[in-house]
């Protein structure tokens, strides 16, 4: 299993997000999961890469040539895909993974996780997309969420498509047992 990981190139005000993010890549790397991510070795990003490396799991990377050319690309990958943008960036890490999840992060991370979601609802993708909740950091945006579905907006059911959790086991588990729920048009 292959599962993307989109998160902060930042570690953010608290040492519990960077404990979780190793947390996480360990669990990977023990259970034979492969990482895909941004391909960065900064913020999260380079936690949980680092992690699941050191837990003897596979990381797959890919980084837009801008980023790359930056310096921020991380130097002891599986393999490094290096690609002309953000475009081609999702384009690849969708088509590498199994599943989608957010770490903490900022507007990056709430982009690349909010397209997946999309691609899922659309029926794109059949895989399923999680918000790893860190003592309740996505509890608002889900809040929000319910308000969008409230308004006639978003159905029910393209909410509970998402897995939430902010742990390793329970969101394997939900990952393994997941069902698509019907596309939006079909």
């Amino acid at each position: 299993m292959k599962i993307a990981v989109y998160c902060g190139s930042r570690t953010g005000n608290h040492a519990r997000f960077a404990e979780k993010a190793a947390e996480l890549g360990a669990f990977f790397g023990h259970n034979g999961i492969d990482l895909v991510f941004g391909g960065g070795h900064v913020g999260l990003m380079g936690i949980v890469a680092d992690s699941v490396l050191a837990n003897g799991g596979k990381v797959y990377g890919v980084i837009p040539e801008h980023l790359r050319n930056q310096e921020l690309a991380h130097s002891s990958l599986t393999e490094l895909f290096v690609v002309r943008d953000m475009h081609e960036r999702k384009a690849k890490m969708a088509e590498l993974a199994d599943g989608f999840v957010a770490l903490p992060g900022g507007i990056g991370t709430l982009e690349e996780i909010f397209e997946a979601w999309t691609w899922g609802q659309l029926g794109l993708h059949k895989k399923p997309c999680a918000f790893y909740n860190v003592d309740g950091f996505y509890d608002h945006l889900l809040d929000m969420a319910g308000t969008m579905a409230a308004a006639g907006f978003l159905r029910q059911e393209y909410i509970d498509m998402l897995v939430l959790t902010d742990t390793p086991e329970q969101l394997l588990m939900a990952f393994r047992n997941y069902t698509a729920p019907h596309d939006k048009w079909g």
